[in-house]
């Protein structure tokens, strides 16, 4: 068994083999490494970690901070066709080999008319290119758009923080754009404008949205598109909750207003077919008048030294995304509903809280925590602390993801615990509710 510390030997005439290791007074020297990776900012799991740490030991956990909605049976419903699909390429033993770089054929021909379906525009084979989950298609996606030292990218706040991460890695500068809750989270093109530089190099747009649950409409991504056209700055249109939407509202593929700005479509099976443990993603191109032909080289290089997904996984794509999984989709949909009225109507019947709009797709909510009147809470983490403290129930705390005194809160649950955990936080916020500020 290989050791679990590095030791520095010494020889038996007590000189050091290891001499790198040492420096010249003799205390063995610590290597750096990337800056961006120091455990000196927020990020989610870091600050969901500490929280668990504090949860009530009498109450049974309820969490609300991350999203997992597969591992509860209400969404499951139809979902055994999926699995069928993964099942018979691994008995066929037919993809065991490694996978292209690029990803199967048959993988980025059907997301590509996946993609293309409901669009204004088709997008062909050579478009798409298959990656280890959405993770890594906007890794790729940032990667090729940093071009030069100096750059920036503007990114929506609130957000998903790994674009932030991915910026810091990167050596980009993250510039943020405010989305306007009084608007259903609509983006401020304003701001947009205001922020664009000759350094800018994309927009990153996020529909349906998570953290805010909005889902825009076909006139408001014709605005977004249109300004970043006239801008010349590429969309990174993030899409990973594609088509999850309900509540009257419909979504609009990005790609439709191509003509007006390129895209860049970041996308996995994650969250629509409720299987985020099998990392399939993808990055495709939209670019009908072809000013992203480099960034596409630049991409065809890249995935060249890089690993995508299990190729057992990308040739069970077509099946996946063929139309046979309609009641799957349509109970995950009506679940979600469901689930977002119940918190939706909750919260706002709570004392210091306030959702300023009505979720109408992904799986998470904003709400606005007025800490002036809730005694011994200062801001959004503490509220998210004592929360935990007293009735175990994990929220994330808007800090994280570029909102102080907001929480986030994850829909993609059963309607009764949901219910049980509004019943927690009410009480909590009761006990703590002052009218004095």
């Amino acid at each position: 068994m290989a050791p679990t510390t590095q030791e520095i030997k010494i020889s038996r005439n007590g000189s050091n083999n290891n001499a790198a290791a040492l420096h010249g007074n003799g205390k063995a020297g610590v290597t750096k490494c990337n800056p961006s990776l120091l455990p000196n900012r927020l990020t989610i799991r870091g600050v969901v970690g500490e929280l668990l740490t504090r949860a009530n030991q009498e109450k049974k956990l309820i969490p609300l901070a991350v999203g997992d909605a597969s591992s509860y049976a209400c969404f499951t419903t139809g979902k055994k066709a999926l699995t069928e699909a993964v099942a018979a390429v691994v008995s066929s033993a037919k993809q065991d080999c490694y996978a292209p770089s690029f990803g199967l054929s048959i993988a980025r021909r059907a997301v590509a008319e996946h993609l293309s379906t409901g669009a204004l525009i088709s997008l062909q084979e050579r478009d798409v290119f298959m990656t280890s989950g959405a993770n890594q298609a906007l890794q790729v996606s940032m990667t090729v758009l940093a071009a030069r030292g100096g750059c920036n990218v503007l990114l929506p706040r609130p957000g998903f923080p790994l674009y932030e991460s991915a910026c810091d890695l990167l050596r980009i500068e993250p510039r943020y754009y405010d989305l306007q809750p009084v608007r259903s989270w609509e983006v401020d093109l304003d701001q947009v404008r205001a922020l664009v530089d000759c350094n800018t190099v994309g927009l990153v747009v996020i529909n349906p949205n998570n953290p805010c649950g909005a889902v825009y409409s076909a006139n408001h991504l014709h605005q977004i598109a249109e300004t970043a056209g006239s801008l010349n700055i590429p969309i990174i249109a993030d899409e990973v909750y594609a088509h999850m939407a309900f509540g009257g509202s419909k979504f609009f593929p990005m790609i439709s207003f191509a003509h007006l700005a390129p895209i860049l479509n970041v996308g996995s099976l994650s969250k629509r077919w409720m299987v985020p443990g099998w990392r399939l993603g993808w990055v495709a191109i939209c670019d009908p008048r072809g000013s992203l032909a480099q960034v596409r080289n630049a991409i065809e290089m890249l995935m060249n030294v890089s690993s995508g997904p299990a190729s057992v996984i990308q040739a069970a794509v077509p099946k996946i995304l063929s139309n046979a999984h309609e009641e799957f989709h349509e109970n995950v949909l009506r679940t979600l509903e469901s689930s977002a009225d119940t918190l939706y109507e909750r919260i706002n019947q709570i004392k210091a809280l306030k959702c300023q709009s009505r979720p109408q797709g992904s799986m998470f909510m904003m709400v606005e925590v007025d800490t002036s009147c809730l005694l011994g809470i200062r801001n959004d983490m503490e509220f998210a602390e004592e929360l935990m403290k007293e009735e175990s129930v994990l929220v994330l705390p808007g800090t994280v993801i570029g909102l102080k005194n907001w929480v986030r809160l994850f829909f993609g649950a059963p309607g009764s615990l949901l219910a049980e955990a509004c019943d927690r936080i009410k009480s909590f916020c009761d006990r703590r509710y002052s009218t004095k500020n």
